[in-house]
């Protein structure tokens, strides 16, 4: 009789363990194909100015960033700040794409908490995220300037990660010809 309730008991013990090990891995670490691949073409509405586009074209031969941002996205405010501080006080070419938004929210976010982008360009419909593989938000890609993507994180840039990874590939790409 005591054998019948050990198979089960087996079984929800190995679950826990999976699940165990799965709650231990980090979900920003999923590796992108795209890694030295040419980085999606796009064109998009130009937040500011929806006459206007802003193209992945526009870019080529510079070194830069792709930020996939969304006011819906907590993590996103989070990271903003530090996005302000690299564009002002690194230099770095931040192109934003405002996913999954509200024109009037990301327009009023940009205005009260300052604009780290070079150009933003909108994406409420979903229309160039889906090339370049993104499944959330913030994620954010790095371009050399021969128009590959060299570096992804998923989640938010933060001082360590700019320090210890970032930086030093920027500068590392920066100094090569296109």
């Amino acid at each position: 009789m005591k054998a019948r309730y050990l198979v089960p008991l087996g079984i929800f013990v190995l679950l826990v363990v999976f699940l165990g090990i799965g709650l231990t891995l980090n979900p920003r670490d999923v590796p992108s194909v795209l890694i030295d691949k040419p980085a999606p073409r796009f064109t998009l509405p130009d937040l500011f100015d929806p006459a206007r586009t802003v193209n992945a074209a526009d870019f080529d031969g510079e070194v830069w960033l792709l930020n996939v941002w969304g006011t819906w996205c907590p993590e996103c405010w989070r990271e903003h700040g530090f996005l302000m501080q690299l564009a002002r006080n690194e230099g770095v070419k931040i192109v934003g794409i405002d996913w999954r938004d509200e024109r009037a929210a990301a327009l009023e976010m940009l205005r009260n908490e300052g604009n780290p982008f070079a150009a933003v360009g909108f994406d409420p419909e979903s229309t160039a995220i889906m090339d370049w593989g993104v499944y959330g938000a913030p994620e954010t890609f790095l371009i050399d300037r021969a128009g590959n993507i060299r570096w992804k994180h998923t989640g938010a840039l933060t001082p360590k990660l700019w320090r210890e990874e970032l930086q030093p590939l920027m500068a590392k790409l920066k100094e090569q010809s296109p």
